[in-house]
Order: C-alpha cells, then structure tokens, then sequence
C-alpha cells in the first residue's frame, strides 16, 4: 500500500456534465477523476478519500481515518466503510459501461471486521468485478489498513441502465 497522503485533485471537486459523461466508457471516466481530468465527485471532499488505481473491472480508493468520524462509541462510524465500500464496488461495475450507460446501487451488504480510528492510518478499500450482465451487475469489496488487515469487506447489486 502506499503510504503517501491524499490529496487534492487536479480538477477540484464537481460533478462532471453529463453530456460529457454519456460521451464516455465508464474506465474513460474513472481515469480522467483518477488523472485530475474531471473533478472528484463532492463525497470524496467530504469524506477525505481519493481514488489511488483504476483499470478495468477494478478500482482503489485511499482514505485516513479521521476524529471528526467517529460515532459516539469512539471509533469511526460505520457508515464511511460502507460509504467507502458502497463507491469502490460501484466504481469498478462503471469500468465496464460502455459510452451513454450508468448504474445504480440496488443493494449493498456490509460485514465489519475491524474498527477504524484515527489511529488506524492509511487505508484502502479495493472493488472488483463479480459479474456484468446486460442489466444486473455485482461486484465485491475489501476495506484494508497499511499491514494488509481487514476491516471490513462487502458486495453489491446495481442496475445498469442508460442515461
């Protein structure tokens, strides 16, 4: 893993036209986020995670556990792995969509192995591809610290639809 810090994109954070969008591959979209050729989407700002490697069917994010997360137990709230969890397995389902096609998230289902805290360091949670068919897609994710560990792991159903 790499343990530089994350930061800023080149374009800022945004939502990418979608005309501009429908005139891409999804690996087309993911690339240019990733390269600082369109803006990172606002949830990444809010969250402080950024998107580390791309390629086809296969998508990483970075993201340092943060105080400012935590639920009232004292660790960080669950919600960001799923968050977390929930972008990478979409992500890499949109490394497979040809120009004009999206997708939406159907059903996710997460499994927390670990806590995280602000103590925890870098961290990096990997999407890869199950299956894409026609209109259903599924893939899985891992949410992983610095030493390989996991924190929690997860898989998701989208619907693939054009836009």
């Amino acid at each position: 893993m790499d343990n530089t810090a994350i930061k800023e994109p080149a374009a800022g954070y945004g939502v990418t036209p979608i005309d501009q969008v429908r005139a891409l591959d999804g690996l087309g979209l993911m690339k240019g986020i990733m390269d600082g050729r369109f803006p990172a989407p606002p949830i990444a700002r809010a969250l402080g995670f950024s998107m580390s490697r791309v390629e086809h069917g296969r998508v990483i994010f970075d993201y340092e556990p943060v105080f400012d997360h935590y639920n009232p137990l004292g660790s960080v709230h669950g919600g960001v792995a799923a968050t977390l969890l929930d972008s990478v397995m979409g992500c890499c389902i949109h490394t497979t969509l040809k120009p004009g096609v999206g997708f939406t998230t159907l059903e996710i289902k997460i499994n927390y192995v670990r806590a995280m805290t602000d103590k925890t360091g870098l961290v990096q949670a990997e999407g890869k591809i199950i299956n894409v068919g026609s209109r259903i897609a599924t893939s899985e994710g891992r949410l992983v610290d610095a030493t390989g560990r996991l924190l929690a792991h997860g898989t998701t159903t989208c619907l693939i639809f054009p836009i």
